[in-house]
C-alpha cells in the first residue's frame, strides 16, 4: 500500500511540475504581448505628436490668409469684420415654459419584476 501512495505522490508532483512548466511559459508569453502593446502605443503616440505638429504648422493664420487671398476668385473668402459678429441680447433663448417638464402625468406599468436568468 506503501508504494501505491509513493506512485500516486509522485505522479502528483510531476503533474503540478508540467502545469507550473505551461503557467511559466503563458506567463512568458503574455508579458511579450504587452510589451509589442506598449511600444505600439509608444509609436502611436509618436505619430500623434508628428500629426498635431504638422496640423498647427498648416494651420498658421498668416499661411491661410495668403491661401485665401491667393484663392480668392474661387473661394471667395474674406477676413472677418467685427460688424459680423452679434451681440448676446440678439440671441433667441428659448422660453422657460418651454424647459418645464411635466411630470403630473401617471404612466401605467404592466408586468412584473423578475430576475432574468443568463
Amino acid at each position: 500500500m506503501r508504494g501505491v501512495y509513493l506512485i500516486l505522490a509522485g505522479l502528483v508532483v510531476m503533474m503540478l511540475g508540467v502545469w507550473a512548466y505551461r503557467e511559466n511559459y503563458a506567463t512568458q508569453h503574455v508579458l511579450r504581448e504587452i510589451s509589442q502593446i506598449q511600444r505600439d502605443i509608444g509609436h502611436q503616440r509618436e505619430e500623434l505628436a508628428v500629426l498635431n505638429a504638422e496640423w498647427a504648422y498648416l494651420n498658421r493664420p498668416d499661411r491661410l490668409r495668403d491661401l485665401a487671398a491667393i484663392n480668392y476668385d474661387r473661394l471667395g473668402l474674406l477676413p472677418f469684420q467685427p460688424e459680423q459678429f452679434g451681440r448676446v441680447d440678439q440671441i433667441a433663448f428659448p422660453q422657460e415654459d418651454d424647459l418645464i417638464l411635466d411630470l403630473t402625468d401617471s404612466v401605467d406599468v404592466v408586468g412584473s419584476l423578475e430576475a432574468i436568468e443568463p
